[in-house]
């Protein structure tokens, strides 16, 4: 299995980040859900790279990664503040400040961007056109993989989240496999 994407998953965007006046909130207290195919390619990277993490993941309404306990997520490396499993990690955590909701009625996945105050990452991108619209593919790219991997008891748990201080500018049709699965 190769870890090493011919197609970038993410702009390396560690040093917008590193600066990030908000404490890393994107890390603390998230729990950015995840499938078992991610599953699978996080605990295959962590194996060939030698990282040990014990009980790496936690199952609730759906799966996501364990908490250290001042509550930040175990990939989280506390000295760097850099994410262990960055080419790997969880296709929200790709998203980054872009978020979801999905409409059962209107049969569109709705995209709503973080506020910059919220996580500054959102300033740069929103800032910048070409870099706005590679990202803006990347997470919807990741996203729409992920909610169609899920399983409904999941998906439906992870909708039920709320996304604060966010305004929504984008819809796109959802495959009717979705909808089948939040009816």
């Amino acid at each position: 299995m190769s870890f090493e994407n011919k197609d970038k998953r993410q702009e390396d965007f560690f040093d917008t980040c590193s600066h990030c006046k908000t404490g890393w909130s994107c890390c603390l207290g998230t729990r950015p859900p995840i499938s078992a195919e991610r599953r699978s390619i996080i605990e295959a990277f962590l194996e060939k790279k030698k990282i040990a993490i014990e009980n790496a993941f936690v199952q609730e309404e759906y799966v996501f990664p364990r908490e250290h306990p001042d509550g930040y997520c175990v990939f989280r490396n506390s000295k760097t503040r850099k994410c262990v499993i960055h080419s790997v990690k969880p296709e929200t955590c790709v998203a980054g400040p872009v978020t979801f909701d999905i409409n059962v009625r209107s049969g569109k996945v709705e995209w709503f961007l973080k506020f910059e105050t919220l996580c500054p990452l959102a300033g740069v991108v929103g800032k910048n056109e070409a870099l706005l619209k590679r990202h803006l593919a990347s997470a919807k790219r990741e996203v729409l993989r992920l909610v169609n991997e899920l399983d409904a008891r999941a998906l439906k748990a992870i909708l039920k989240k709320d996304e604060p201080e966010t305004f929504k500018f984008d819809e796109d049709d959802v495959s009717k496999s979705v909808l089948d699965k939040l009816r």
